[in-house]
């Protein structure tokens, strides 16, 4: 596991405890979820629920993989042992990457533009000019990014041997 993924992981980790408690629940995802599906007015709502249901699968993925005690929370070193383990969080992972891009993407034709994805990953919790700095290592042509190199560039963040990508641009 590089230290690049576990810082990655570590910055998302203090996004998702929207409380600040140190652990995440499953509120702090319901939040998160309502948060993302507000910045995006212009979707529809079968995107929405896509998006929602994603949030509701990462929180599940989670707790099923690692609430042992089931006291309903997840801390910070539950959550790095789940989400940098391929084998147990890849399919989540990638459910969670194409609702975002999705929502991104309100009028299908499988380019987003730089203002939804800023709206998006502001409404994630990730600042500003790190948000600029991904858009632009993205490539974007006409301001505009594909929904496929979006989808890519998150499921690399969450690889456990991947350092240099785009996506360490956001911590």
């Amino acid at each position: 596991m590089r230290t690049e993924a576990t810082k990655r992981v570590a910055h998302v980790f203090s996004l998702f405890d929207a409380n600040g408690n140190g652990i995440l629940e499953a509120d702090d995802f319901d939040l998160m979820a309502g948060n993302v599906v507000e910045a995006a007015p212009d979707s529809d709502e079968a995107a929405k629920d896509a998006m929602r249901a994603a949030f509701r699968q990462y929180w599940t993925t989670l707790v099923t993989e690692l609430d042992t005690n089931d006291d309903g929370k997840v801390s910070y070193e539950e959550y790095v042992a789940c989400v940098l383990s391929p084998k147990r969080f890849d399919t989540t992972i990638g459910v969670f990457a194409e609702a975002l891009a999705a929502l991104g993407d309100p009028d299908g034709d499988g380019l987003i533009e730089r203002p939804r994805f800023v709206a998006l990953m502001r409404a994630i919790g990730f600042q500003r000019a790190n948000i600029d700095a991904l858009f632009e290592a993205f490539g974007p042509s006409d301001d505009r990014i594909q929904v496929a190199t979006w989808v890519a560039g998150i499921k690399d963040y969450y690889a456990p041997d991947k350092a240099g990508i785009p996506g360490d641009l956001l911590v």
